[in-house]
């Protein structure tokens, strides 16, 4: 079971990193992830996985299209797959609870040692927009400590290679200190580091999403960072992910359906979407009327005059805003025409103004399917929870398709 090198991921999520990891060839031991419908994700997601590589796709094809139940489909996964994620928060308090746990497991799947650590604690505590909305810039955030904690996983489980993953203000929170913090204690326990900024667009991703990416290794490895190139999609649009889906008015929701044409040229060329797959979490949140004319207005904009208005454009019987000078691109068209989208964000779970699908016959936010697809997840990714965790969990991820290009890189150095 454990002839391939391993992995843990700690602050998981829905999987995005170790969809990478799982495709270059790493054996997942443990995942810890405190969102409980983020942890049921990743369940599932390793029963796709395990039931792909027996041969056994159609059982979970028919779970997608709820056919059978979870239960169900989980009846058939070994014990030691499913129990690779544990639903927990990492804690200064817990730390020997979890650390027991990936021993089980370890001895759960035969391996006899962990070859990478890969995750990133919560960014909101590191995120310029976070800093700003809070008075005390985040100071007080525990969550800026967690850094802390993942190094106390590289000292027990000392990981030839670990990648850390977070936001850009990372470097810039604190002065700069709390950067020159990170590293004081990546290499207090035996590693050295280096860093880039990358940009899921270079790694065939329609969205422009910059994120820093932390590489560290044991200190008696000759390794360096690797090298990556670019590999821009840029021939393809924004509306090569969007067009084959049927439309869809507020509030609609497709769980289980069929597609309204064949998928583009890219979505085959990335693996997003297949001849077997079928269209699943197509569903879209409800809007009021004064927000769909808004809209309708950005649409117009965009149609008209390739441009996005700021917020002060906006007829006055549609602002309600009192300050105008901040967030005054509050409302975003997903361009179709352009090569990629903006940012998926977290916030998507709170509401979609941001992502304005571009077809004004339709006038709502982006579905779940759609966000997943500008983030590189397939088709057959299926999440779990309400549409707000949902939304949440694609938000939150490591594109899949930037995850596997840096993953195949950390296989080549540790082989």
């Amino acid at each position: 079971m454990a002839e391939k090198p391993t992995y843990i991921e700690l602050f998981a999520g829905a999987g995005g990193l170790a969809e990478g990891l799982i495709r270059a060839g790493f054996h997942p031991v443990a995942h810890i992830e405190m969102d409980k419908y983020a942890t049921l994700t990743l369940k599932t997601r390793l029963a796709y996985h395990y039931l792909t590589q027996a041969g056994k796709s159609d059982v979970y094809f028919m779970y997608i299209k709820r056919e059978i139940t979870r239960g169900e489909l989980y009846n058939g996964i070994p014990e030691y797959v499913l129990s690779s994620v544990l639903n927990a928060e990492i804690r200064e308090d817990n730390l020997g609870e979890m650390f027991k746990f990936i021993h089980n497991q370890m001895e759960k799947t035969g391996a006899q040692k962990i070859n990478v650590i890969a995750g990133g604690p919560p960014c909101q505590a590191y995120s310029i927009i976070g800093r700003a909305r809070d008075p005390y810039r985040m100071r007080k955030d525990k969550r800026n400590y967690l850094y802390r904690l993942y190094v106390e996983f590289l000292k027990e489980f000392k990981p030839d290679i670990f990648i850390f993953e977070n936001v850009p203000g990372l470097l810039s929170a604190g002065g700069g200190k709390l950067w020159d913090d990170v590293r004081k204690y990546f290499k207090n326990a035996g590693y050295r580091v280096d860093f880039r900024l990358l940009n899921a667009r270079d790694f065939g991703v329609l969205q422009n999403r910059k994120r820093i990416f932390v590489i560290g290794w044991r200190k008696n490895l000759d390794f360096q960072y690797p090298d990556f190139e670019k590999n821009t999609a840029e021939m393809y649009k924004v509306r090569d992910v969007l067009e084959d889906l049927p439309p869809l008015q507020p509030g609609e929701k497709i769980y289980a359906g069929e597609y309204a044409g064949p998928p583009s040229e890219y979505l085959l060329k990335y693996g997003i979407r297949t001849k077997t797959d079928v269209l699943t979490l197509h569903i879209a949140r409800r809007h009021n009327e004064r927000d769909r004319e808004i809209y309708r207005f950005y649409i117009e904009k965009w149609i008209k005059e390739r441009r996005r208005p700021e917020y002060d454009e906006l007829p006055e019987h549609l602002k309600t805003h009192r300050n105008r000078k901040i967030f005054r691109d509050r409302f975003k068209v997903v361009a179709p025409d352009l090569p990629w989208s903006q940012t998926i964000v977290a916030h998507l779970a709170k509401d979609g103004h941001y992502f304005i699908h571009p077809d004004i016959n339709q006038l709502r936010s982006i579905s779940v399917r759609e966000a997943a697809r500008l983030q590189s997840f397939p088709d057959n990714y299926y999440f779990e929870g309400p549409m707000t965790a949902m939304f949440r969990q694609i938000g939150n991820a490591v594109p899949p398709l930037m995850a596997e290009r840096i993953a195949r890189k950390i296989k080549e150095m540790i082989e």
